[in-house]
């Protein structure tokens, strides 16, 4: 029995060695002007972009694969969470003539 409870305090004491989860980060485009704000270096799978319209427009966020539409109605702000690596065209569906890219690196690296 003693052994039993010696063997447990010395498990309880030994430090666990996990890795950190890493931590997504959130960046910002912002829309001015009729204009996609410059796409921020650094993007990662799982990081969010917040678009914030500071037009007087209603915009959206559309990528051209499909993999995300965020609604911008003016003076609004919408997120999306950037799921896979790539390169990833978007535009507006209401300005088509408003346009940008995301270039999006793996997941970031356990801490």
């Amino acid at each position: 029995m003693m052994r039993a409870i010696a063997c447990a305090l010395a498990i309880a004491t030994v430090p666990l060695l996990v890795a950190a989860a890493p931590t997504p980060r959130v960046h910002s485009i912002v829309i001015d002007k009729m204009k996609f704000g410059p796409a921020p270096a650094e993007l990662r799978a799982g990081d969010t972009i917040l678009w914030v319209n500071k037009d007087l427009f209603r915009h959206t966020a559309t990528a051209r694969d499909g993999s995300f539409n965020v609604d911008l109605p003016a003076g609004k702000s919408g997120r999306t969470v950037l799921k896979r690596s790539g390169t990833i065209a978007f535009y507006c569906i209401y300005h088509p003539g408003m346009t940008g890219t995301l270039t999006v690196g793996r997941s970031r690296p356990a801490s």
